[in-house]
């Protein structure tokens, strides 16, 4: 039951706002004066105040409470109205302006707005704090040497403005550290815009990363913001940074270097605040050497570079993996089906592994998990055909054919989707194409 605390020098107004509030379902608390206002405000969840009162006025409890750090909305209330004191009143940071004299039907509105808008606020509170501490890296699960070496730069270079390259196989956690040198920084109270790189079809990715004008191109009847625009005075992350194709290079390199650049179909420069965080499961440096990436966007990506190593290099983080998920999902983990899953080698890493604990509580016949209740032969990935005879490859293959038999292989799973099938193999979409291309395979 929301508690309204009314400050009133008139008697019979305070009564009569007391008793209809009481009646309609909130715990009043009455105060005739600001002074005695002020020992009560920090239990109440509402304030209704006179602004002429004895000692204190209104305004000045206003001032009061805001010193005071109580955050607790106030309706201020006024014989009389005019538009300059209730102007002053909102600058003092009252949420409302109420002339007297009011129906009390109108007083029930005010007052149901009000406190709306403080449930929204405490709402929005708790879920900044609770992002906040998920992405704290101290909450990162990583107690390996390799882990903790890496929230030690992230605990250095957070604070700064550097651009940071996060590298790493598919799985191991790079969205969390990106986010975590976020929440760090001084820019934790603005946006954090992730951008799938590798998700977003080539024609779209100039408009969605810096926005358009109306009738820059068919369909657009009006104009849109890009990512960056988005992100302004915050951070955007650039996931999969390899898939950019080589014309968008060309602008994110003039965004990293100048912080400027125009929407599609305007001559107008646009200037942003915007740190800038990217990551690849591919080494880049292979994507130069193939001239599928820019050399000098590299260097300027590259101030800051984090390497998150594979689960399979740290696996003296599983345990913990495994009864934070465990935990997560509601079960229990047996000590045989660790030992099991430290044995695995976890191609697909940390989101690999948080897939079969959760499978395998699911799937497990008791109330605790065994050896052989984990579901990993659900989850291997498939593996080259063996080796015949003492060589590396297929007996009477060459590399060429070999790895011709494995592009059509990941291209004919990814049902012919050119990005997919790059990340079955492991390279950016670019180098696939360079492969198609030098290969004759449309």
């Amino acid at each position: 039951m929301p508690v309204i605390l009314v400050i009133e020098d008139e008697e019979k107004y305070r009564r009569v706002i007391s008793l209809h509030l009481s009646s309609n379902g909130y715990q009043v608390k009455a105060a005739g004066s600001a002074e005695d206002g002020l020992k009560h405000a920090g239990d109440a969840d509402l304030v209704l105040t006179d602004l002429k009162l004895p000692g204190m006025d209104g305004l000045a409890f206003l001032e009061q409470l805001r010193a005071q750090n109580m955050l607790t909305p106030v309706i201020v209330m006024s014989a009389f109205g005019t538009v300059e004191i209730a102007v002053e009143a909102m600058k003092k940071g009252a949420v409302d302006f109420l002339p007297k004299p009011f129906s009390l039907d109108h007083l029930t509105v005010v007052v149901e707005k009000a406190l709306e808008v403080r449930k929204l606020r405490d709402e929005n509170r708790e879920l900044r704090e609770a992002l906040g501490q998920k992405y704290q890296f101290e909450n990162i699960i990583g107690h390996s040497t390799a882990m903790q070496e890496i929230f030690a730069t992230v605990a250095r270079v957070a604070p700064t403005r550097a651009t940071v390259l996060l590298g790493g196989e598919s799985g191991v956690g790079k969205d969390m550290i990106a986010r975590a040198i976020h929440q760090h920084s001084p820019r934790k109270d603005r946006p954090f815009v992730k951008v799938n790189c590798a998700a977003l079809p080539e024609n779209l990715m100039e408009s969605e990363l810096f926005g358009y004008e109306k009738g820059a191109f068919t369909g657009a009847n009006i104009s849109k913001p890009g990512k960056f625009e988005a992100a302004n005075s915050g951070t955007v992350f650039l996931d999969e940074i390899g898939d950019v194709p080589l014309p968008i290079q060309v602008k994110l390199l003039n965004v990293l270097q100048d912080r400027k650049f125009e929407r599609l179909g305007s001559n107008r420069v646009l200037e942003v605040d915007v740190r800038v965080i990217a990551a690849t499961n591919v080494d880049l440096r292979e994507a130069l050497e193939q001239g599928t990436f820019r050399e000098d966007l590299y260097y300027r990506l590259n101030v800051v570079s984090l390497n998150i190593p594979p689960l399979r290099e740290r696996k003296e983080d599983i345990p913990y993996l495994v009864d934070h998920f465990a935990r997560k999902f509601g079960g229990k983990i047996s000590e045989s089906a660790v030992e099991r899953m430290m044995a695995y080698h976890w191609p697909g890493n940390v989101r690999e592994l948080e897939n079969v604990v959760e499978r395998s509580i699911l799937l497990a016949p008791g109330a605790e998990v065994r050896a052989e209740d984990v579901r990993i032969d659900a989850a291997q990935r498939s593996r080259p055909a063996a080796a015949s005879g003492d060589g590396f490859l297929p007996e009477g293959m060459t590399l060429d054919q070999y790895e011709q038999q494995l592009i059509r292989e990941a291209l004919k799973r990814a049902n012919g989707n050119k990005s997919h099938a790059a990340r079955l193999l492991g390279l950016t979409r670019n180098a696939l194409r360079y492969r198609l291309t030098q290969m004759g395979i449309e």
